[in-house]
């Protein structure tokens, strides 16, 4: 967050309405996807209150050395562009094989039709392009992290 003026200033206009969360970590800054189109549109729909979820490679998050999120977590959602949007706050982490990620998991990530065949077509291609960098490649079997989490900001 050090270098991100606008996820600073919404940071700290966040706290001074809470100053019940003065102490907590610096939340995490990013945009969700990994292209400038997707990443845009995801922040739209978190903005809107459609976006409720995210869906994470646990194998991806242990490659990058990446901690896994917890009830609690604060994020400051961007743009492509780094432009902080809004922040959340994460409510429920559940760890599950990528098989069993059902049709209530796809409406809670909000994107495309809503449908769990989109979000296995776009998710499949997300993950692919995450792993080959590690020469890792998805598995129906892998473990998806499903983040849910509310706009609080």
């Amino acid at each position: 967050m050090e270098n991100n003026r606008s996820a600073k200033s919404l940071w700290g206009d966040y706290l001074d309405k809470h100053l019940e969360d003065a102490f907590v970590e610096a939340p995490k800054v990013e945009h969700f996807c990994d292209n400038e189109k997707a990443a845009n549109a995801c922040a739209k729909l978190v903005l809107k209150g459609v976006k409720k979820a995210t869906s994470h490679s646990l194998l991806g998050l242990q490659l990058r050395k990446e901690r896994l999120p917890k009830i609690g977590d604060f994020r400051i959602v961007t743009d492509w562009d780094g432009e902080a949007k809004c922040i959340v706050r994460t409510t429920a982490v559940q760890l599950k094989p990528l098989f069993s990620i059902d049709e209530n998991n796809a409406q809670l990530e909000g994107e495309g039709d809503l449908s769990l065949v989109n979000w296995k077509q776009t998710h499949w291609a997300y993950y692919q392009q995450e792993l080959a960098p590690f020469n890792r490649t998805p598995k129906e079997s892998m473990i998806v992290v499903f983040e849910e989490f509310v706009k609080v900001f």
